[in-house]
């Protein structure tokens, strides 16, 4: 299932936005001046299709739509409710529509904590974060709260930090398993403006109110590709070992009905060969002796059943590979084109090295401020999306020469042919859009 349509109404009160949109093209690009909510509308899809909650609750509007291709829509809707003590609370009704017009609805209101214990509030919500708000997460990170150590009363909770709001000690209701269903059905990843650190994970045990580190994406993402592929070698030992154990006996067993001709093994066994080099270039497979077998003029059936099952293998084998191979081909071959000063290097240990011309080695934290922005974009479309998604990009531009800008959709256009997923990106770059405005739609502030 895909959106093709996103709508709000009363953003901050005053602007409607209709988004369709580009399912041909997959690229779907949002414009307009400050103010007009780019990255509020990029926010509200990423709060409800991640339950984070608090996001919605944030954001002023009055309506938000979502269309799929399958006819349905949801249709979340907010409005103000005022309590017995005349004060006013916001409400959210999150509808499911079918064509036939069959409703589904759920009330995902927020419930105020035993006000003694929010730390408990705390945890509660952090056993399943598919219920809750990142932002709080991160809120919880940084004021050093760890969960289950004791209670605090709520008052001193909140001094620990002005970024904490009402809302965020509030608990969201159990989502129904239509919600939960719909939204397990797709992703939604959202690529924010601030994307070159985070923050650190609370150690196990840890106790104290010092806030976590941020750490470097550049960095991490290095060391999550080193762990990639040391689970794809640690994938292909095990397939080894066990085609390995059953060799003879298939061997034995083979019966070759094509009655394979010298010319067809050798092709065979150098396709095996391009791919085991193709492999090594992309830090898979260790460079280990190469063989120079070549296939006689006249052999046997017992030797031509050997070589057809030893081919089958190693295809079985190389298998495991094709589709991080790929990635990383195209991972490399962009970060080449851009960093003209620099060589990338892809280590099953280290993941992505660099060395400067010289050939000193490059720490990617080292990396200009640019660079940086480009190698986590690209990290992150190449590695980090499930297929059918829709990612969420906030100002791809950031940081990026306009040279970089001009060949930002060219880029993108071959990791979505690669990766098969939908774009929604905010931008304020005419560079970024350079002649592709047929993929543009503008925010022109329309008022309610």
């Amino acid at each position: 299932m895909r959106i093709t349509k996103i709508s709000v109404t009363k953003l901050f009160g005053i602007f409607n936005h209709p988004v369709s949109l580009n399912m041909e093209d997959r690229i779907t690009i949002i414009h307009g001046p400050n103010g007009v909510g780019k990255t509020a509308l990029l926010r509200l899809i990423d709060g409800f299709f991640n339950s984070q909650y608090s996001e919605l609750f944030s954001i002023p509007f009055a309506e938000f739509r979502v269309d799929f291709d399958d006819c349905s829509h949801l249709q979340i809707t907010k409005f103000f409710k005022q309590t017995s003590d005349n004060e006013h609370h916001q409400e959210l009704t999150v509808q499911l529509l079918n064509r036939d017009l069959e409703a589904k609805i759920f009330s995902p209101n927020l419930s105020s904590p035993d006000s003694n214990d929010p730390l408990k509030a705390l945890e509660a919500q952090l056993k399943n974060l598919e219920l809750t708000s990142k932002k709080l997460e991160l809120m919880v990170k940084q004021l050093g709260i760890v969960i289950g150590t004791g209670t605090m009363p709520l008052e001193d909770v909140r001094k620990r930090s002005d970024r904490l709001r009402d809302e965020d000690f509030k608990i969201v209701k159990q989502e129904p398993n239509w919600l939960s269903e719909l939204k397990h059905s797709f992703h939604v990843s959202f690529i924010e403006s601030q994307r070159l650190l985070y923050l650190s994970d609370i150690p196990q045990g840890w106790v104290g109110w010092e806030p976590p580190s941020m750490i470097s994406s550049v960095d991490t993402y290095s060391k999550e590709l080193a762990k990639n592929i040391q689970a794809k070698l640690a994938e292909y030992g095990a397939l080894s070992q066990s085609l390995d154990r059953t060799f003879p006996a298939r061997v034995v067993n083979k019966k070759n009905v094509y009655n394979l001709t010298e010319e067809t093994l050798s092709n065979k066994l150098n396709e095996i060969d391009q791919k085991r080099s193709r492999f090594i270039e992309n830090g898979l497979l260790d460079i280990g002796d190469n063989s120079d077998f070549q296939v006689p003029e006249h052999i046997d059936m017992t030797t031509e059943n050997i070589l057809s099952v030893y081919i089958e293998d190693v295809e079985k084998k190389f298998s495991i590979f094709n589709e991080l191979a790929t990635k990383i081909e195209l991972f490399q071959k962009i970060i080449t084109q851009r960093f003209l000063y620099k060589t990338i290097k892809i280590d099953k240990e280290k993941g992505f090295t660099f060395t400067t011309l010289d050939g000193k080695p490059l720490s990617p934290t080292d990396l200009s401020s640019g660079e940086q922005h480009e190698l986590v974009m690209l990290y992150e479309l190449l590695f980090n999306v499930k297929p059918n998604s829709l990612i969420l990009i906030d100002e791809p531009e950031l940081s990026l020469h306009v040279a970089w800008q001009v060949q930002f959709l060219t880029d993108l256009q071959a990791i979505i042919k690669l990766a098969n997923f939908d774009v929604l990106i905010a931008t304020h770059a005419p560079g970024i859009i350079e002649d592709r405005w047929d993929l543009t739609v503008g925010l022109k502030g329309q008022i309610a």
